[in-house]
């Protein structure tokens, strides 16, 4: 499979996921990444029927379908009933990626409060294994993803935002159906950078790599590439080099932004003889 159709679009909840599939297939984009929180999208009407039709959609198609949870959501909740809440939605999701034959769902490590990152590291930590756990009984597949840092001054710091945050969950959870995300952008508002997470990750373990620009120390925003300073050849010849041969993603304005956003980045590798 060549880099082309490597290089997805995170649709998220801007299409249905039947329409989504249709685009998708219209623009010649292999993989896809849609959220299930609102609309006619929502967890709740995900139906058998439904779930069997999106199925045949995508084998139609050859289109690989991929589910993304909320950020917003919290997998560090500690809270009485709040807690056994966001436990619920996660594994709604693998039921619901089961139904759609998704071929991932891509989940979050939470955020703390400051004073009280330990113990939420703890309790996300023990949630993100019962998770997995059903995870590996229903055959779904997660992929953890490292999330953005916050300005030093906010209340609220997302986890698993550096190498160190994100090694204390994947290294504690060994199951065959846990693999990781890495969205480079995230990686590069840190100090130690794309370079960095190359450096450290296990390769291997890395099935989708995400994709937007942004500015090096910066704060969180998705970007299209070359509206930011990361330098996406360096950044291919290091993931390319390092063994990965899964999917990309761009995640960055709208749909046509990232197919545009897709050409420039086969440009870009183009000059580095990436294929």
């Amino acid at each position: 499979m060549n880099l082309r159709e490597r290089i997805g679009v995170d649709v998220g909840g801007k299409l249905t996921l039947e329409d989504a599939v249709e685009w998708a297939a219209e623009h010649h984009v292999r993989y896809i990444d849609v959220q299930l929180d609102v609309g006619d999208n929502a967890l709740p009407r995900i139906s058998g029927v439904r779930g069997a039709r999106v199925r045949s959609m995508c084998e139609r198609y050859g289109t690989r379908l991929g589910l993304h949870t909320a950020s917003a959501v919290n997998v560090a909740e500690t809270a009485p009933y709040v807690g056994d809440a966001v436990e619920a939605y996660l594994k709604a999701y693998i039921d619901a990626a089961i139904r759609l034959g998704a071929k991932w769902v891509v989940m979050h490590a939470g955020f703390h409060f400051t004073s009280d990152k330990a113990e939420r590291m703890q309790a996300g930590r023990e949630r993100l294994k019962r998770v997995v756990a059903h995870a590996e009984n229903k055959g779904g597949r997660i992929l953890l993803e490292n999330l953005n840092k916050e300005p030093q001054d906010a209340e609220i710091h997302y986890l698993a935002h550096t190498v160190e945050e994100w090694r204390y969950y994947y290294d504690d959870i060994v199951s065959p159906a846990l693999g990781l995300s890495f969205t480079v952008n995230h990686a590069h508002l840190v100090p130690e950078g794309i370079a960095g997470f190359v450096r450290a990750l296990d390769m291997s373990r890395v099935e989708e790599v995400r994709l937007a620009d942004c500015f090096r120390n910066g704060v969180e925003v998705h970007l299209p590439p070359g509206a930011g300073d990361i330098d996406f050849l360096d950044m291919f010849r290091r993931v390319e080099g390092s063994g990965f041969r899964g999917h990309y993603m761009a995640a960055f304005g709208s749909l046509d932004d990232m197919l545009e956003g897709r050409e420039r980045l086969l440009r870009i590798a183009a000059r580095g003889g990436i294929d």
